[in-house]
């Protein structure tokens, strides 16, 4: 190759037409993939394929996407969605999804990682979907066929850092990370420091090239409270700029998940669109149901336990700790969130981390009784925050999501061995015998028991947890989605009633939705008395002003009653 002004190095290949197989060849003789490959038919280590990005036929030209307050989130890991574990195969369930009452499917990380299994979080070559799963045009196919059933489709992308293996820019391009600035995966990304620019460019192009060529209709951005910028403009604010302007008049919606809950990130216009965000995963409302349905306080779920106004905070205003000190990590937490409407929050009960941060990937239903389940997946359903359920949720599936890998030698080791020392703490896993019993995340098998059985949905009590999440979901679609515009931003108003047990007005225009929740399991008293009509009642209020245990009531008031 032939290197040009500013390092960047150029070579024509004339003949070089689709499915041609090319590297690049670095001065020490190694020879290495594109670093914006679009397909990798032989993983990380092999060749780049070149590809026509414009050989697919879209059938999705009238399709301008959804408005985000309509939004149902199903997050999914393609290899574990399908015994199949394909982008084609996916295509098959999509209409369950459609009519379950799903409006988006969010998948987790495609991009390129190392092995034939991974969360997708060790992604190295950003632009090419990752081969274990098909073809760049099987991703547009699935794409192209959610449109088709009014699905919008996010996709998790992965910016703060790249994974450990197949790595190879820090070999030929070492300007794109800052040694000065380590992270919990090495060096920084140079967003901030001398000669930035293309790296900025590359991430921002990759936003872009998602959206534009495969049609998604937004991403979801993986920690983002790990990406570190100093400089005049973060990284966060400009891509998010660069997105909305490109995307012109398609509905196209940027998540964040953000530790520090930084509410700035997440403000409206004085239309009402998000200046850079449309939402933010709201691990508190998460928290906060988790400890009253399972009772454990373990990490940060102390933070939560026995803490009716961190429940009746996270639910009312977004964030539970909107500056104030949170113990588990030792310091403050979290910006103010009452100026934010509701549906800058995406709430939920599970997700991929939650269940496979867990030493055995246990979902929720292992965790917490029938009723407990029912009655916190009744608050979250129906909240005005946007609701998210994680793949085979609906029919309460009984398969675990634990962490998974394809690492070889002593990065594989290092990554087996970590897992069980990262667990060692708990109580449960204290000595080597119990630690035994962590799944090993290399092997082929623990992949394979987190992969969904679909056979399960005919069988009870399966298929009756189906027909709830069918009935809740569509309450929600009849019901809360038309009123989540005329919520008063700022008026949500909690009441802590008893231990699990709150209060909860948002008023309207022209009314009020009201929650009255008793996530406990004995009797409370002490609700104000019910009006208006009953839009899901879980449970009985046994009598009024009373809640008995697990029973959650929402009702409205007002003309759209």
């Amino acid at each position: 190759m032939c290197r040009t002004e500013g390092g960047w190095h150029t070579l024509d290949v004339p003949d070089a037409g689709c499915n041609t197989r090319y590297r690049f060849i670095l001065p020490d003789g190694r020879r290495v993939p594109d670093p914006a490959s679009r397909f990798q038919p032989e993983d990380v280590h092999g060749p780049s394929e070149v590809t026509d990005p414009a050989a697919y036929n879209w059938s999705d030209g009238d399709w301008g996407g959804r408005p985000w307050h309509h939004a149902v989130l199903y997050e999914m890991h393609i290899g574990a969605f399908t015994e199949e574990g394909s982008f084609r195969s996916a295509i098959a369930h999509l209409r369950h999804l459609a009519t379950l009452g799903i409006t988006a499917i969010s998948l987790m990380p495609i991009a390129d990682f190392s092995g034939r299994r991974n969360w997708g979080y060790d992604g190295v070559l950003l632009y090419a979907p990752d081969s274990t799963y098909g073809r760049p045009d099987d991703l547009k196919a699935l794409v192209d066929a959610a449109h088709a059933l009014g699905l919008m489709v996010l996709l998790d992308v992965v910016y703060n850092h790249f994974g450990p293996e197949g790595n190879f820019l820090p070999a030929y391009a070492p300007a794109f990370f800052n040694e000065e600035r380590q992270t919990a995966w090495g060096p920084a990304m140079n967003f901030d420091g001398p000669a930035n620019l293309p790296v900025r460019e590359f991430i921002i192009q990759n936003a872009l090239y998602w959206i534009e060529e495969f049609h998604v209709d937004g991403l979801r951005l993986d920690a983002a409270h790990a990406i570190v910028d100093d400089g005049p403009k973060h990284l966060l604010e400009e891509l998010a700029e660069r997105v909305h302007a490109a995307a012109g008049a398609r509905q196209v919606h940027l998540v964040l998940e953000n530790e520090q809950n930084q509410a700035r990130l997440l403000v409206r216009g004085a239309g009402g669109e998000p200046r850079y965000y449309s939402a933010q995963w709201n691990d508190d409302v998460h928290h906060a149901l988790h400890v009253a349905a399972t009772g454990e306080d373990q990490g940060y779920y102390a933070d939560y336990l026995d803490d009716g106004r961190k429940l009746g905070r996270a639910l009312a205003e977004g964030f539970a700790f909107q500056g104030e000190m949170m113990e588990y990590r030792g310091r403050p937490r979290g910006e103010p969130s009452t100026g934010l409407p509701s549906s800058a929050f995406v709430a939920f009960i599970q997700n991929h981390d939650q269940i496979g941060n867990r030493a055995l990937g246990e979902r929720i239903d292992a965790l917490a009784a029938p009723e407990a389940v029912r009655a916190i997946g009744a608050v979250y359903l129906l909240l005005p925050q946007i609701p998210m359920l994680f793949m085979g949720e609906e029919w309460g599936a009984t398969q675990p999501f634990p962490f998974f890998c394809d690492f070889d030698g002593a990065l594989g080791e290092a990554v087996r061995e970590g897992r069980r020392r990262e667990f060692a703490r708990f109580p449960a896993f204290s000595d080597d015998s119990m630690r035994a019993r962590i799944p090993d995340p290399l092997a082929a098998s623990t992949f394979v028991a987190a992969k969904l059985d679909w056979n399960d949905l005919a069988l009870e009590p399966h298929a009756r947890r189906l027909d709830w999440y069918r009935r809740i979901l569509r309450v929600r679609h009849d019901a809360i989605v038309p009123l989540i515009p005329a919520v008063l931003v700022g008026g949500a108003r909690y009441h802590v009633v008893g231990n699990g047990a709150v209060w909860i007005c948002w008023p309207l225009q022209g009314g009020r939705l009201t929650l009255a929740a008793n996530l406990s399991g004995t009797q409370v008293q002490g609700f104000p008395e019910p009006s208006g009509r009953v839009l899901w009642l879980e449970g009985d209020r046994s009598t009024a002003g009373t809640l008995n245990p697990w029973a959650v009531s929402w009702t409205v008031s007002g003309r759209e009653a």
